[in-house]
């Protein structure tokens, strides 16, 4: 019999789970932990000591896997995203909040982290649960947002100073320089998850640029006020890693950020992407 217990981190996201290897699942403790991800948005394993090939079949069980069309992966399994941060180096890879690969037509579904070298303290990583930023909103905002669409881009996140470097190959994270990057796709600023029937606001600071039909100064004042609302504390939990520690998020319903506090300290991640579906 299964021993795998599940204990939420707070009342409104995240749980961390133990009991369970996870590159050796029963079919029975894999239905449980997919329930508990859509339950709680973001779940953790403490003590995982997995091979990369293993993560990257614990990814399967949910999905298809991406490869990312900017963000090199590696040589020899191009699914998977070495994610360094060297010591002496700020962190400058999801340092923001955002959802990941909202900017797809089909934006990613869920993300699987594995910490591997881990800093003595920082580099926490923070979820809010936008199931909670909708059902917060006042009845009059979320009859004015049901309908809305906004658009999103990789144009702004991924042109910045800071990348310049990646796409000279010359940093510990390296891109690849697509069109793709100045496209530009429409998705519904409330979705539907496909699962729970149940409705979470669908913007992010990172890749929203404006709405639909209303230019990007137009649009500010309202964008701005739901990506400072879907972040709120009380929509969120912080997660503090530890060694072969590995979470998995549900993108439909939870935005992340990456704390930079940890200049001092080398960190190493390894991290594949579920692939989703458009949003409705």
């Amino acid at each position: 019999m299964s021993t795998m217990l599940i204990q939420p981190l707070t009342g409104a996201c995240g749980a961390e789970i133990s009991g369970v290897k996870l590159n050796d699942l029963s079919n029975e403790e894999f239905s449980g932990i997919h329930n508990a991800l859509v339950n709680h948005g973001a779940l953790f394993f403490r003590n995982q000591v997995i091979t990369l090939d293993e993560q990257v079949a614990f990814g399967r069980r949910f999905g298809p896997l991406e490869v990312h069309p900017i963000v090199d992966g590696m040589s020899d399994a191009p699914e998977i995203t070495r994610v360094l941060k060297p010591a002496g180096e700020s962190a400058s890879f999801g340092t923001g909040w955002h959802t990941d690969n909202s900017f797809f037509a089909e934006p990613s579904m869920g993300s699987v982290l594995y910490g591997k070298t881990i800093p003595p303290f920082g580099g926490d990583t923070l979820f809010a649960n936008q199931y909670l930023a909708y059902e917060r909103l006042s009845d009059r905002m979320k009859e004015m947002l049901d309908g809305l669409n906004a658009v999103h881009s990789a144009s702004r996140a991924y042109t910045t100073e800071s990348t310049k470097d990646k796409y000279a190959k010359d940093a510990a994270i390296t891109y690849t320089w697509d069109d793709s990057i100045m496209d530009e796709v429409i998705h519904p600023v409330v979705r539907t998850h496909p699962v729970t029937g149940r409705k979470a606001l669908y913007v992010n600071d990172m890749f929203t640029l404006r709405f639909e039909g209303m230019s990007e100064a137009e649009s500010q004042p309202l964008l701005s006020f739901l990506c400072q609302h879907a972040t709120k504390p009380e929509f969120c939990c912080r997660f503090r890693w530890t060694e072969n520690t590995i979470a998995i998020w549900d993108n439909r319903c939870m935005q992340h950020y990456a704390v930079d506090d940890y200049k001092d300290y080398e960190r190493l991640m390894f991290r594949v992407t579920i692939e989703g579906d458009r949003p409705a």
